[in-house]
């Protein structure tokens, strides 16, 4: 009898230790469960930790409650300025509702992949080419509002959607950088001549001040030679100083000053006077009193020939 306890203890124990076996279930922190008993949704969501399903009427469904980071494939098409793009882009989303995720759709990753190309597609065509290239934060604005409107209802939560990359045709490249290049030319020539319009009115105004000074134009000469000469690489030639010419000029004007004797001359047969001599052939060569006299003999010797004072 006591045997036949025994035994009966044993066989019990042991179908409790093979349901308890089949029966738990462990539910990690970063999930949640979901009980269909016999095809149908059970009361409320396993929470994470150790769980107990019926073995054979329950089917236990773990649904991940991370945030899923998710490529989306580049897609291609044409912009509302009929340009060709190629655009790609990421999305993260998470569960906020595991019931739903496993009630509402069959596959809530694909679903939300496939809502995801759609209405990057969409946006493609309702967006410029300018607006794809420096407006993005708008852009991921209004496709994470056209994905998370559906993905709602599947108990899936869109988190943020950025566009990555947009890839442009090889000639529509090579034009939008000669348009740079041409607009970073005519910004350049407008800043040029802008300096030179307001170096010129310097130089006026310093002109006008120079002018009432003449030394303050050598003063400037001097300057100006010092910081050439400052790189000690170059062969620096002093012009004549102007103010050293001026005071010639000034010292000839004056009276008394000595002139250039005239080139004597020959009489002609025709009309002689005492003051008025030409050379047969102008060789244009200088000559002394002594020669003149020489070369020259007048009839009159008290008439000089030359023309100008000694």
């Amino acid at each position: 009898m006591l045997d036949e306890l025994l035994a009966t203890a044993a066989v019990v124990g042991t179908a409790g230790v093979v349901y308890v076996a089949a029966a738990a279930r462990v539910v990690k922190q970063y999930e949640r469960g979901v009980v269909l008993r016999l095809g149908r949704l059970r009361g409320g969501i396993r929470p994470p930790g150790f769980t107990m399903i019926i073995p054979g009427v329950d089917r236990l469904r773990k649904v991940n409650m991370q945030i899923v980071t998710m490529p989306v494939p580049a897609q291609d098409g044409i912009t509302r300025d009929n340009v060709t793009v190629r655009v790609d882009a990421v999305i993260y989303f998470k569960v906020v509702d595991a019931a739903d995720a496993v009630i509402q759709v069959e596959d809530y990753r694909f679903a939300v992949s496939q809502m995801a190309q759609t209405s990057l597609r969409s946006i493609i065509g309702k967006s410029d080419l300018d607006d794809l290239l420096s407006n993005r934060e708008k852009l991921n604005q209004g496709l994470e509002l056209m994905i998370d409107s559906p993905a709602m209802g599947w108990g899936v939560q869109i988190d943020r959607v950025e566009i990555k990359d947009v890839s442009l045709p090889e000639t529509m490249k090579r034009s939008m950088a000669r348009q740079a290049e041409a607009d970073r030319e005519r910004r350049a020539r407008i800043i040029n001549a802008d300096a030179e319009l307001q170096a010129s009115k310097k130089l006026a105004e310093a002109a006008g001040v120079m002018s009432e000074q003449p030394a303050a134009l050598q003063l400037r000469l001097l300057q100006t030679v010092v910081a050439v000469a400052a790189e000690k690489n170059s062969t620096l030639v002093l012009p004549f100083p102007v103010e050293l010419l001026r005071f010639l000029e000034r010292a000839q004007a004056q009276p008394g000053a000595p002139t250039v004797e005239r080139i004597p001359t020959r009489p002609r047969p025709d009309e002689h006077t005492d003051d008025e001599f030409v050379l047969d052939e102008p060789k244009g060569d200088k000559f002394s009193r002594e020669e003149a006299e020489d070369e020259f003999p007048l009839d009159n010797p008290g008439a000089s020939p030359l023309l100008g004072p000694d």
